[in-house]
């Protein structure tokens, strides 16, 4: 059996390394570094991808989420609503821009801001909502836009792990995860989904005010060179990346099914343990979803996560790690209990379904490389141990 990696960044890469190479030397042999070929390539191939009328390519996700909230023109001492139970870049470029975060508990089957909890944050001071797509299953975002609507609230998708993802309303219709609100930023780490080989990032909308005013803010505040129209900064996706990116983007819905056909054997070898909660891959709206073993293309599975519900969690880390299955325990400390942000006005009562997650879940290894015999290996070595 072929080792088991968490992400098998090497395996992907051996089966597009033609198409990847070439799109690296043609960056090469153009020289153009900086907002070259590549770069718009990608961004129209991109627009097209997501049906968004512009892409805003940029350095990183958390620069990409920080320039989505510079653009929107919130003040010192706004309310930004958000999840507590992700990783702290969503929360991190809220208290950069001395705006306020405001946290709030998560939906216990996706992990996902709990709508309810959303609306009773509500204050005459909160300005905006950011749903995070964690671990790339979609928020109920007809909910979140409802609420938006209501309240007169921008919302900010923070889809750094849930390209690729649709959302379904109730409609039928469907849109990509990142462009249902006004805005949407991504993550191009190298272990995302759609992943580059180094830091990159973007920035989805269909409000052309807005994409000319984020346009302006990832270049030094430039529309003309050396003319500074707004207060920007340095935040731009560089040639090389691109390319990368360009070259792999043919492939991210083939990526998807391979992680959502991972999901299934995950789920239909663990679903019948008392001791494990399977992930929940169920659309808001998505008809016909009721087998247990069933996966929508609202989930594209950045991460597998598991709940293990005896209070062996911390056990079966170091089993598995044992028996050379990585592992990985996605967040082991609550936003609202970080130094850096914690405040007086969070009550652990306002939080039981955070608090109960940090405490049981595990992510499995999670690639497109996966294959049978590993995955065969993987659940196994749980159901032998947690029987």
């Amino acid at each position: 059996m072929k080792k088991i990696q968490m992400v098998d960044l090497q395996s992907q890469y051996q089966q597009i390394k033609e198409t990847v190479d070439n799109s690296i030397q043609e960056v090469l042999n153009s020289s153009t570094y900086i907002n070259g070929p590549a770069v718009q390539k990608f961004q129209a191939d991109l627009e097209n991808y997501l049906n968004v009328k512009h892409v805003i390519p940029c350095a990183n996700g958390t620069d990409a989420l920080q320039i989505a909230m510079m653009a929107l023109g919130l003040e010192q001492g706004d309310e930004i609503i958000t999840a507590d139970f992700t990783f702290a870049a969503t929360v991190e470029v809220i208290a950069l821009l001395k705006l306020t975060p405001v946290l709030v508990d998560v939906d216990a089957k996706t992990f996902n801001i709990d709508i309810e909890a959303l609306k009773k944050a509500i204050t005459p001071k909160t300005k905006a909502i950011v749903p995070v797509h964690l671990f790339g299953q979609v928020a109920n975002m007809a909910a979140v836009m409802e609420i938006a609507k209501e309240h007169n609230l921008f919302v900010i998708e923070d889809n750094a792990q849930a390209i690729g993802a649709d959302y379904t309303f109730e409609d039928g219709t469907t849109q990509k995860a990142g462009t249902i609100g006004n805005v949407g930023t991504t993550s191009f780490f190298p272990s995302k989904n759609l992943g580059c080989y180094g830091d990159g990032g973007a920035i989805f909308t269909n409000d052309d005010a807005l994409a000319h005013t984020i346009r302006g803010i990832v270049n030094h505040g430039m529309y003309e060179r050396y003319y500074h129209d707004v207060v920007g900064v340095n935040s731009r996706l560089d040639s090389i990346q691109a390319g990368v990116l360009q070259a792999k983007l043919p492939n991210l819905d083939e990526y998807c099914d391979a992680r959502r056909n991972a999901a299934r054997f995950y789920n239909n070898a663990l679903a019948n343990n008392p001791n494990i909660i399977t992930p929940s891959a169920k659309s808001n709206k998505t008809k016909n979803c009721n087998a247990i073993c069933d996966v929508c293309d609202c989930h594209v599975f950045h991460q597998y996560t598991l709940q293990i519900t005896n209070g062996k969690r911390d056990e079966l880390h170091k089993h598995l790690l044992e028996n050379g299955i990585p592992n990985a325990i996605y967040y082991p400390v609550a936003l609202h209990s970080q130094k850096a942000y914690s405040d007086a006005k969070y009550k652990e009562e306002d939080f039981p379904v955070t608090n109960n997650l940090i405490k049981t879940v595990i992510s499995l290894p999670m690639h497109t490389e996966l294959d049978n015999e590993q995955l065969d290996f993987i659940t196994k070595t749980i159901i032998g141990f947690l029987k």
